[in-house]
């Protein structure tokens, strides 16, 4: 068929001539071309892992895994060299099916990727066993001591695998690239539960001792597992939260439309393909929102504001159920086309059950966030297909992949109509179930699909291809917004008291943003004014408390600085941290305050986020 200029422009990237493509040559050219990913040090196109399965004991003495894992892998190969990532890790031994000890050697070590593991097969190996133990630099295990737990008697760890931590826990081809399935037996001291991303205990065990099982093939980054003082209750009959007890029924509360919201991504876009959705509400140093882990969604406890107001996040997170662990990006240059199909369902979701114009905010408070993300990106970080070679992939998640990446797709909502745009997607999830995608593949099933039949010139080389935000990127508009901001004006002209009836039944949503609208010459007086009425530095919703303290830190409001400190000692999501710590960078003197507080809470943070912020602070 004949391509879009769009089209032709990316994929001369593959080679400059002058004959004509055709769909053959492209899936040829893609197929060979570019679905490799730089992130990993493996051979997994040679030798594909298919199967793995974990033998493990939890230490929380020595603050270590120990046991070991087996990689089955198809017995008909081209090659006997067995090549995995590995980083941080103690080897003792590899044996094959048979019992026999197996060589190994490590390549040189890489500071981002870690050590080539490779593993000398017999000609007979049918699997490999590879007993090791975890060290104190894996990356991507959190141990946490009882205090910083909700209950304060029992210690608390779990995994963050995406993007490249996997392998500083299992030795393994840790690639997007490569689906799997696994399963596992785990040990843990007595009065501690274990869940993973596989099927799951509803009670603790009296032996100690845990079974899983994931049927469906996934990423080796949605492999993960937590351990602690846990317990269960259901939702309804598919759903239901595992948290520590001192929390439970508190969260249940809270995320008690979870049953709704999965009946509602099924009517958009297809059958929930995990059997069960779970959530765990973990201890506050965990660095994300909120993690997609298969069948058990691992969510942080700033989304427990007592009013319902932040579940959107759970909404975010079983939409990738289907964009993302369903339709997984081959490689950390499309995260595109994980998050930003995401966050497009995500707002499907909550227009579905909460109405268009909660949508709406929702979408107008991501197109903030994008253009003031954007002013601080270099122009080649503002692509959606980005080129990640020997960048970290967690540079990569921004608000470019998230909320760019949404409004691509809803300009394509825009010009084909809702009804075309629901089809395409349906179509789109079912005909790449358990499979991946890059960039170049999702526009060529994009111009086959869905825009043939249309003339418009949509700028797809341009949104994708090239920074900035096109000038056909959607316009959102929200009559509560505007109300929101009309308020910030009366209030200048006021005081907080005038402000109390009005804004008696607004929602988080129009508190952040009259908070975002506050001019830049607002004086200490005024903001003392506010926090006397509405007790913003004491706000029990964390999305509220971070942008105040945001604003206190850039108008040097000290009054909110003892709080300040307790939320950046207590809390461990790198979303609020490292606008804070950023803003505080600015100035001498908060950066001397900011690094006394840091000195305190960098031990309750998780890898992901000191990492991050021992950059912004040197």
């Amino acid at each position: 068929m004949k391509y879009h200029l769009s089209t032709l422009v990316f994929l001369g990237i593959y080679t400059m001539s002058s004959c004509s493509y055709s769909e053959e040559n492209i899936k040829k050219e893609v197929s060979n071309h570019l679905i490799m990913d730089s992130h990993t040090l493996s051979n997994y196109k040679e030798l594909p892992i298919k199967h793995s399965h974990l033998d493990l004991e939890v230490d929380f003495e020595n603050k270590l895994l120990r046991g070991s894992v087996t990689h089955n892998f198809n017995e008909d190969r081209d090659t006997d060299l067995l090549i995995l990532d590995s980083k941080h890790l103690e080897i003792d031994s590899v044996k094959d099916h048979q019992g026999d000890h197996l060589n190994f050697e490590f390549g040189n070590f890489d500071e981002l990727l870690g050590s080539k593991f490779s593993i000398q097969l017999y000609k007979e190996s049918k699997s490999v066993t590879i007993f090791y133990k975890t060290t104190s630099k894996s990356e991507a295990l959190d141990w946490l001591m009882p205090n910083q737990t909700a209950g304060k008697r029992f210690p608390f760890m779990y995994t963050q695998g995406q993007s490249i931590f996997t392998r500083s826990w299992i030795p393994i081809q840790d690639t997007p690239g490569l689906r799997i399935t696994y399963s596992a037996n785990i040990k843990t001291p007595k009065n501690m539960m274990a869940v993973m991303s596989a099927s799951n205990p509803q009670v603790q065990h009296s032996e100690n001792s845990y079974n899983f099982e994931m049927k469906q093939p996934i990423p080796p980054y949605l492999i993960a597992l937590a351990v602690g003082n846990l317990q269960f209750k259901s939702v309804d009959y598919r759903t239901g939260v595992y948290a520590e007890p001192s929390m439970l029924d508190e969260c249940v509360d809270e995320l008690t439309d979870m049953g709704k919201m999965v009946d509602v991504a099924e009517n958009l876009y297809g059958k929930y393909d995990w059997d069960r959705y779970d959530v765990i509400v973990l201890p506050p140093s965990f660095p994300f929102g909120g993690m997609e882990n298969p069948r058990l969604t691992f969510a942080t406890p700033t989304i427990i504001a007592g009013d319902r107001s932040l579940v959107s996040l759970i909404a975010h997170e079983l939409a990738h159920s289907w964009s993302g662990n369903l339709v997984t990006n081959a490689t950390w240059n499309d995260f595109w086309l994980n998050e930003g199909f995401t966050v497009y369902f995500e707002r499907r979701i909550m227009e579905s059950l909460y109405g268009k114009d909660y949508s709406e905010m929702l979408a107008l408070l991501g197109y903030q966030d994008l253009v003031e993300e954007i002013n601080d990106l270099e122009p080649d970080m503002q692509l959606l297909r980005l080129n990640m070679l020997g960048k970290h992939p967690d540079d990569a998640m921004t608000d470019i992949a998230y909320e760019k990446g949404y409004f691509f797709l809803r300009m394509l909502e825009d010009h084909v109509g809702r009804e075309k745009m629901d089809s395409f997607l349906l179509r789109y999830f079912n005909d790449h179930k358990f499979k991946t995608i890059i960039t170049e593949e999702f526009i060529i099933y994009l111009e086959n699909n869905l825009l043939n039949e249309y003339n418009e010139k949509l700028n797809i080389n341009e949104w994708i291809f090239e920074p900035g935000i096109p000038a056909n990127c959607p316009k959102v508009k929200s009559v509560r917004f505007e109300n929101a901001a009309s308020l910030v004006d009366d209030f200048m002209f006021s005081d907080a008291r005038s402000l109390k009836e009005k804004t008696a039944n607004w929602s988080t949503h129009e508190w952040l943003h009259f908070i975002k609208h506050l001019p830049n010459n607002i004086n200490v007086d005024q903001l003392r004014d506010l926090d006397n009425v509405f007790n913003f530095s004491h706000s029990g919703n964390s999305e509220i408390l971070a942008l105040w303290f945001l604003q206190s830190i850039k108008s040097d409001y000290q009054p909110a600085f003892e709080n300040l400190e307790i939320f950046l000692i207590k809390i461990g999501r790198r979303k609020f941290l490292q606008p804070l710590y950023l803003e505080l960078s600015k100035s001498k003197k908060h950066k001397i305050w900011a690094k006394e507080v840091y000195k305190k809470a960098r031990d309750n943070y998780h890898y992901v986020s000191f990492n991050t912020i021992d950059k912004l602070l040197n």
